[in-house]
């Protein structure tokens, strides 16, 4: 789902390296010419012309159409990616060729015999060649996994698969009878539960397509245009670079659905910015991290995830993003409040003016690129499907280009963007095949349940320790994970343990979703933190713990709204409730950023800091006594620090007065 560093004129060898050294998806052959050039560009083209179509006229039967997806995006990391990186070569080779050939197989059986399979299916009798195919079709995936996403995932997809086959042997909490060959392939393979299940679904529908779109808005500059509104309204600030880092990387962030790739691409221009104006190397790398992290969070887009989340949960679309702007709206605001808080305490200045865009050129420049965006928003709120609402956001995003010179699209930049947007989804596709694969497993295996009892045994029934220890799985298998994938797995395996205490649907599936996606900022395995301190020149661990504290309202706020859903707008019975939490949450934010930083409007003492990340501790927390009380200690805190400034900024008396 990313926008290729070697697109980006501002990255450099280093940066590259940097992306490569965290994100699997980035160590792709460099192919720019002869027969294997042209194969990337027809199989590129072929497949985002074919979603384009089925966009509007209506895609094939289930099976036929995720099949085709899986195939040809198999095919095409078969050419791209190497399979071992250490040895990567340019060139195709052989064993590169036979499995691309193996994938683009798999698909074209299924097309091709879809009745037989179908009539033999529909009595539960699978022949020799549908289980032949099955199995080339399990190894395809992971395989092509392995290359483009990387090892964490697939000893993951593989360990469930060892764990379907060899149940009988494991302890009795995880014990099932164990299931044959045949039984696991026809499931995996000959069914919409497993392969084509619902993860890849949302891939071949709406995820290919919002991508795509993405890849559109890019090519037409977006990118430069975030970037530049970003610097000419919070530039010139304190500590400046880094609320412009803040609020271009998330911007990004929601629609290319990448926090690493964002970090660097983003981060190549942002760090050096925030170093340049005080901000030490771990810290900046660590703002870029959270900034980046955070985009999976805004609406509309999500990282794509809101689209699987309505498709499992059966919610519209529309209700998911407008669900979740209040709480993106708090991260950000707990991160931009440290950021601040940090630039006064070290007396830090923002960008000159004169080095800085101009609000109103930037917007005569590019301020058309928004109207697809307005309008995808328009539709989907107004309650049109994705697919229509994606499919017009592009077409319109072609003809907007045209209104400025500098942003126009040819057919050569129509094609290119095609093909980007092709090559940006391969990660999320197989990513997608591969937790087909595992959910799979566990609805087959009955493994959730059984995760489910763990994980209540462990909270004792009571819905703080159920919700701890839900919050410790979900990072835990987040890690080194991308954002879909990480949603599917904890919505699958740490999901059910809330729902059976009584907790929402969505509510439930926010929460899951919220701390899969900060395993990304929690150290030991912070791969965002640590592709920013690798750009920043810092010490990953350092810059880890850094975001980790950046972060820290994106920790609080899934708690937030299991104990008070109105601030998913869920549950609301006054409007005003609405309104009153989102006053006291700002506000506890607001005291958990002086908290942390240890500065308002002078510095804070230690033993006043643990006071007000109390106060604001309990006016996060939902009910009157705990709103008032925190409310009563940040007022205290308050007058504390105007009148430590008022007597700082007394004259001393003089000799003679003394």
């Amino acid at each position: 789902m990313t926008k290729r560093l070697k697109e980006n004129p501002e990255a450099t060898v280093e940066q590259e390296e940097v992306l490569q050294k965290y994100d699997s998806e980035s160590r792709f052959r460099k192919i720019d010419q002869g027969f294997w050039r042209w194969a990337i560009f027809v199989l590129s083209i072929g497949l985002a012309g074919y979603h384009l179509y089925t966009a509007y006229f209506g895609p094939l039967d289930a099976l036929r159409h995720r099949s085709l997806h899986v195939a040809v995006i198999a095919a095409l990391v078969f050419i791209l990616y190497p399979a071992f990186y250490k040895k990567k070569s340019n060139n195709v080779s052989i064993m590169d060729m036979l499995w691309m050939l193996a994938a683009l197989s798999t698909g074209g059986y299924m097309i091709f015999d879809y009745q037989g399979i179908a009539e033999r299916m529909s009595i539960y009798m699978p022949n020799k060649v549908d289980i032949a195919f099955g199995l080339l079709t399990i190894l395809v995936v992971i395989e092509g996994g392995r290359r483009i996403v990387g090892n964490a995932l697939t000893i993951l997809t593989v360990l469930f698969l060892v764990y379907a086959f060899f149940g009988h042997s494991f302890p009795d909490l995880l014990k099932h009878s164990g299931k044959d060959v045949e039984d696991i392939v026809t499931y995996m393979y000959l069914s919409t539960e497993g392969i084509y299940g619902i993860a890849i679904s949302v891939s071949a529908s709406y995820i290919i397509l919002f991508i795509l779109f993405g890849a559109f808005l890019n090519k037409s500059g977006m990118g430069k245009f975030f970037t530049d509104i970003s610097l000419s309204v919070a530039g010139h600030t304190s500590g400046g670079p880094a609320k412009v880092a803040v609020v271009s990387s998330g911007l990004l962030g929601s629609i290319n659905g990448s926090a690493l790739a964002n970090v660097v691409t983003t981060g190549a221009f942002t760090i050096p910015l925030m170093k340049r104006v005080g901000y030490k190397p771990a810290f900046a790398g660590a703002v870029e991290a959270t900034a980046s992290v955070g985009g999976q969070i805004i609406p509309p887009v999500m990282g794509a995830t809101a689209f699987i989340m309505a498709e499992t949960l059966g919610m519209q679309y529309s209700q998911i993003a407008l669900a979740a702007i209040l709480p993106a709206f708090l991260y950000y605001l707990g991160i931009i409040l440290i950021i601040h808080f940090r630039a006064k305490k070290l007396g830090l200045s923002g960008m000159s003016r004169e080095e800085l865009p101009n609000l109103w050129e930037v917007f005569k420049k590019g301020g058309h690129l928004l109207i697809p965006i307005v309008v995808l928003i328009g539709l989907l709120m107004a309650g049109k499907t994705p697919l229509y609402a994606a499919f017009y956001a592009i077409v319109l995003s072609v003809v907007v280009s045209w209104f400025n010179k500098e942003t126009r699209m040819g057919v050569k930049d129509i094609l290119q963007a095609m093909e980007d947007g092709v090559r940006s989804a391969l990660g999320v596709a197989m990513s997608c095949a591969m937790v087909g694969l595992i959910v799979g497993v566990s609805t087959l295996t009955g493994l959730g349940p059984k995760l489910t009892q763990s994980i209540l045994v462990l909270g004792q029934g009571e819905m703080l320790l159920t919700l701890f220890f839900t919050m410790v799985a979900c990072i835990v298998m987040g890690m080194g994970l991308p954002s879909i994938p990480t949603y599917i797995i904890t919505a699958t395996m740490a999901a059910p343990a809330l729902l059976e205490l009584g907790v929402a649907p969505f509510v439930t599936h926010m929460f899951v979703f919220y701390f899969g996606i900060l395993a990304n900022v929690t150290p030991p395995v912070a791969l965002a933190a640590f592709a920013g301190a690798g750009i920043a020149g810092a010490d990953p661990n350092k810059t880890g713990f850094e975001a980790l504290r950046l972060a820290l309202s994106g920790f609080i706020i899934p708690y937030i709204f299991v104990f008070s859903p109105v601030l998913l707008m869920q549950d609301i019975s006054n409007p005003l409730e609405v309104v009153w939490v989102t006053i006291t949450a700002v506000i506890g934010i607001f005291g958990l950023s002086v908290a942390l930083e240890r500065y308002f409007i002078t510095s804070l003492p230690t033993p006043l800091a643990a006071l007000c990340l109390a106060g604001s501790v309990t006016l996060i927390v939902p009910g009157v006594w705990t709103d008032v009380i925190g409310l009563g200690i940040l007022a205290l805190i308050l007058g504390q620090q105007v009148l430590t400034r008022s007597k700082n900024e007394q004259p001393m008396p003089s000799s003679r007065q003394a």
